[in-house]
């Protein structure tokens, strides 16, 4: 299945609890993720929430890298969003769990924007109608 992107949403638990309310730590740590995946850095922003967590992302040409921590669980949410074939969001995921030092995680992976669903929309002219299941 070819895709534009690839997609890991990860759940990091029985983290450092200290590196996880440490803005300074989570963003070095999430910008070293960005460039072991081969990415390009176009920005970054960061945020310590008082009286503790951090959220942040780093902007890449390639989509984006995304944390948001809760230090009192020793939990993080990441999200790296990766597209292309010159980055590698597994790369990036690797670096994180070990910076972070995640107990154990649960991930997801996506694959976004799937070529093969693009023809048959694009070439019908029809618009394609999303039907979402309800709990």
């Amino acid at each position: 299945m070819r895709s534009l992107g690839h997609q890991i949403v990860a759940e990091f638990y029985s983290c450092d609890r200290e590196i996880l309310n440490d803005v300074d730590f989570v963003r070095n740590a999430m910008l070293e993720a960005a460039r072991k995946t081969g990415a390009t850095i176009v920005t970054e922003t960061f945020h310590h929430f008082s009286p503790h967590g951090v959220s942040g992302a780093v902007i890449i040409a390639e989509s984006h890298l995304a944390i948001h921590t809760w230090p009192e669980f020793g939990y993080a949410a990441v999200d790296l969003f990766t597209c292309g074939d010159s980055v590698s969001s597994e790369i990036g995921f690797n670096h994180l769990r070990q910076e972070l030092k995640a107990g154990h995680v649960s991930t997801m992976e996506l694959h976004r924007g799937q070529v093969d669903m693009m023809g048959t929309a694009r070439d019908s002219g029809a618009p394609t109608e999303l039907k979402l299941a309800h709990a």
